[in-house]
């Protein structure tokens, strides 16, 4: 997507701009707060939540002295390195709205509360002395709001923190809270003895009326849809003195039930200042609403979209829901649509067709009229009359066109339009249950394709870090190959759970005649970290996923082999550890934090397992591998201003993580006996970052774990977690069994295993007294047999 200020685009994908509002932070500088909501691949879904902001000058500056702007440069919340996200991928905060979803732990939770509205609308409409219920351990008890606002200290850097609600408990639900107004040793109103309760805005909901919904009794007014207008519109508005001006919108605000809108006038056009001004939406039109000749589409209450649609008399086309369609709204546009409701509309004859389209041209987010009819982005819900919906021509065959293709226009279209056909989105955790789990399921295994089988269905059934693969522009002659893994195998798998041998086979076959691997590669085993490699580096030209920093240079790959020197002391080792070991004898540190971080873990040789057991880390903290970051000091938590390796076996410290202090510590640290010998060395902070010794706590840098490939006797399987739970995971076997003999065929199967979830629970202590093969299901697999750990960032994953 891009953006061009003369167009009628936004800026923000399809967001109700006139929550846009700005805010000074400690450094005296206007931010605008952005949350993370509908991603394109390469990205996942449940990524979806973070919230960043961006300073206004650096707003201001790239949308008006930018033609086109696909990527805007903001900062997510937790760190200060400015990152580029895609303007498709981001939704508009205000800062009220940003404090209350920063007191949500989890960004999924934040998504979902931002898409549904209900509870963050009334949560911006409450007040002191409001009466309302708070869900206290799964109860709701009745109170009063005694206070709004922070509860934690700002983390450095974010420019804000959590808005909480304090609310003191009434009548039979007094004792049942959990404070008397403190939190953390600071008082912030006062009640009895636990009487109070913190609680962020999902847990708080109003007292239920008689004749209302609970929720929807004291929902915010509606907003004012008069003159729908977003961020980078062009608008012409009058001012005080009846003289027109011109300008470009900035954000739509609040104040005193009515709405303003914030615009930047033209260069030729603005005071002395040269500040944006705020102009009431009354006094405010779009420029291309006074051209002639120029019709809105359908408008917000539902009405007709102008006479273009077929008439009521027409025949409308066969349809179901997830049917894809294409509508006209005007001469000359079409767009393109999924049915995802159909049916008839209150006061309005005939039938009605809901779309979620593929572009933010819409009206709703699948709401008419307050009633919730299906769920989609802002902007992206339109509704329709049926006969106005044709076919989609992008997907239908030549016969059903108008006019003949030839076979080869039709395999060259087939091969180059990879974004029209899409990519289906991964499967979430519940999709993943009910799609994958049974006989017959994930990739159809057959003739040695065991390591290509296991390794397709880690990378792509529950996750897209490198979703990218499969449309960015590559070379003429390998367009093929990324065809046939996107839809051959990837949409397949996500969409029917079942790929068959056959597919897999000819990408083998593709790979052989482009000329990227001998006569075997349909034929013989091979190691998964060969075929990754080939697919990334050779023929598709994948950016390095890894970057390496040896202090002098920086090295690139696409897979991190661990190898330990012989004076380790790790027995039962976690895979932080072993990376940590790894990264501590080669001297190497993370030049850059990796989207997507792929581990081979250590063997003697290629056969034999340098352990009997490695327990997966659920997530990777890799802050201390980052070059030039700075670290906290392990034993007072100040900001640390030395590292020492030498105190990096010392036992004394146990044995996970290096060993960084601030001046004080190091000192006494070094004053002992043993350690006088040992030579630490400086840390060097980012510029800008507060000095060392302060009381800044830097924040931590984690990868998350998504799938493991484990071997036994030559054969490749697959542990892949389709949640974020410690049971969530799915096991995948290609190869699991056989119907026939020789001229049979292979069974894939997919088992879900929460049991391994009950050994990752365990301590340390009791799980290494277990015997692997009395281990329950297949989890003696995942920590005996693990060949491939495969790690991703919440993060990174948004701009790669």
């Amino acid at each position: 997507m891009f953006f061009s200020p003369a167009s009628n685009l936004s800026l923000l994908r399809g967001g109700d701009l006139s929550r846009t509002v700005k805010v000074m932070d400690s450094s005296d500088k206007n931010m605008y707060f952005i949350i993370v909501e509908n991603l394109p691949y390469p990205y996942e879904r449940h990524r979806a939540g973070h919230l960043c902001y961006i300073e206004e000058s650096r707003y201001v500056s790239k949308i008006k002295n930018t033609e086109t702007l696909e990527y805007l440069p903001v900062k997510c919340f937790g760190t200060s390195v400015e990152r580029d996200v895609k303007v498709a991928a981001i939704q508009p905060l205000s800062v009220q709205e940003a404090e209350l979803l920063q007191a949500l732990g989890e960004d999924g939770e934040r998504i979902r509360a931002f898409r549904e509205r209900e509870w963050l609308d009334h949560a911006l409409t409450l007040k002191k002395d409001s009466q309302v219920k708070v869900e206290v351990e799964g109860e709701w008890c009745q109170g009063v709001i005694r206070y709004i606002g922070a509860i934690t200290e700002k983390k450095y850097p974010d420019p804000i923190t959590g808005s909480y609600f304090g609310i003191e408990l009434q009548g039979k639900d007094k004792g049942k809270g959990q404070c008397d107004g403190q939190f953390s040793g600071k008082r912030h109103f006062t009640c009895g003895k636990d009487c109070g309760v913190f609680a962020p805005f999902t847990r708080v909901k109003p007292m239920a009326t008689k004749s209302q919904d609970p929720l929807k009794a004291q929902q915010a007014p509606p907003r004012d849809v008069k003159e729908p207008l977003t961020t980078g519109d062009r608008v012409t508005f009058f001012t005080d003195d009846d003289r027109s001006r011109n300008g470009m919108v900035m954000a739509l605000e609040q104040k005193e039930n009515k709405t303003f809108v914030r615009i930047s006038p033209d260069v030729d056009e603005i005071g002395d200042n040269g500040e944006s001004i705020s102009i009431p939406l009354d006094y405010v039109i779009r420029e291309d609403m006074l051209s002639p000749g120029t019709s809105s589409m359908l408008s917000p209450d539902g009405a007709d979209p102008g006479p273009w649609l077929s008439s009521d008399g027409e025949q409308g086309i066969h349809l179901s829901l997830d049917s894809v369609v294409e509508v006209d709204l005007s001469p000359g546009r079409t767009v393109y649509g999924t049915v995802r409701w159909i049916g008839n509309l209150p006061g309005m004859e005939g039938t009605r067709v809901g779309l979620e389209l593929e572009e933010d041209v819409g009206v709703s987010d699948g709401t008419f009229k307050g009633q919730r009819l299906f769920s989609c982005a802002p902007k992206k819900g339109l509704f329709v009359k049926l006969v106005s919906c044709r076919p989609d021509s992008r997907f239908q065959t030549p016969s059903e066109k108008e006019g003949p293709l030839s076979a080869l226009n039709r395999h060259t279209d087939r091969a180059l339009s990879r974004v029209e056909c899409g990519t289906v989105a991964p499967l979430s955790s519940e999709e993943a249950l009910q799609r994958l789990v049974g006989k017959m399921k994930g990739i159809q295994g057959h003739c040695n394709s065991c390591y290509m089988d296991s390794a397709l269905f880690s990378l792509f059934s529950c996750s897209s870090v490198l979703d990218s693969l499969l449309f960015k522009s590559t070379k003429q002659r390998d367009a093929p190959i990324q065809t046939i893994l996107l839809q051959d195998i990837v949409n397949p798998l996500r969409r029917d759970g079942f790929v068959p041998s056959m597919n897999v086979m000819n990408l083998r076959q593709q790979l052989q005649k482009g000329g990227h691997s001998d006569d075997t590669f349909t034929t013989e085993e091979k190691d998964p970290e060969e075929f990754l490699s080939l697919i990334m580096h050779r023929i598709l030209s994948l950016e390095p996923l890894l970057k390496l920093s040896t202090g002098e240079k920086i090295q690139e790959g696409y897979c991190y082999q661990i190898f330990l020197d012989q004076n380790h002391s790790l027995v039962l080792p976690t895979v932080q550890q072993l990376l940590e070991h790894s990264f501590q004898s080669a001297g190497l540190r993370l030049a850059e934090i990796p989207s997507c971080l792929i581990l081979q873990m250590p063997r003697l040789g290629k056969k034999f397992k340098m352990f009997s057991k490695i327990i997966p880390s659920l997530e990777l903290d890799i802050t201390d591998l980052l070059s030039e970051s700075p670290q906290e000091c392990i034993l007072c938590g100040l900001l640390a201003s030395v590292e020492c390796t030498d105190c990096f076996r010392d036992p004394t410290y146990g044995n996970t993580g290096f060993k960084q202090f601030c001046s004080v510590c190091s000192k006494q640290v070094h004053a002992h006996p043993q350690r006088r010998s040992h030579k630490p060395s400086a840390i060097r902070l980012p510029e800008g970052y507060p000095p060392a010794g302060s009381p800044y706590a830097p924040p931590r840098e984690k990868l998350q774990l998504f799938a493991v490939l484990c071997i036994e006797t030559s054969h490749y399987v697959a542990f892949v977690r389709h949640g974020p739970g410690s049971r969530d995971w799915i096991f995948f076997d290609s190869m699991a069994d056989r119907q026939g003999d020789q001229n049979g065929f292979n069974i894939p199967t997919v088992w879900a295993c929460p049991e391994v979830g009950r050994y990752l629970e365990m301590p340390l202590a009791e799980l290494a007294t277990q015997v692997p093969r009395e281990m329950e299901g297949v989890a003696k697999r995942l920590f005996c047999d693990a060949y491939m750990y495969l790690y991703q960032s919440p993060s990174m994953a948004l701009y790669r």
